[in-house]
């Protein structure tokens, strides 16, 4: 049996900074802070088409940024409600310096983890 790999501290930094590190993300979380609703009225109050929304969406999901559900209408239609999390990111030099010695080493050129064989 497969075990799931924990996100370190530091990983999980990078993965919220990139995760909010676009303007159309921020104004995500923004609409999302104010209410949840479902993504096609999301796409119609930001003005984006909805493959570019699910993209955004899916990124500030694997961030655990937004939660989403699946409901069903009154006439039959499976609607996919998202709602932001209740996170707190707290970015200063002292907590950088606390994640950055728990970031997982990029792998190299070749591929490998740098320091393994």
């Amino acid at each position: 049996m497969a075990m799931a790999r924990r996100t370190s501290d530091g990983d999980r930094l990078l993965l919220v900074l990139g995760a909010l590190a676009n303007p159309h993300r921020l104004r995500i979380v923004a609409a999302l802070a104010e209410e949840s609703t479902y993504v096609s009225q999301l796409a119609r109050d930001l003005g984006l088409s909805r493959p570019l929304l699910h993209m955004h969406l899916q990124r500030l999901q694997a961030a655990g940024l937004i939660t989403d559900r699946m409901e069903i209408s009154d006439d039959g239609k499976a609607m996919r409600w998202v709602a932001v999390t209740d996170f707190a990111l707290q970015l200063d030099a002292a907590s950088i310096a606390a994640a950055a010695p728990t970031l997982t080493d990029p792998p190299s050129a070749d591929g490998r983890t740098k320091g393994k064989n």
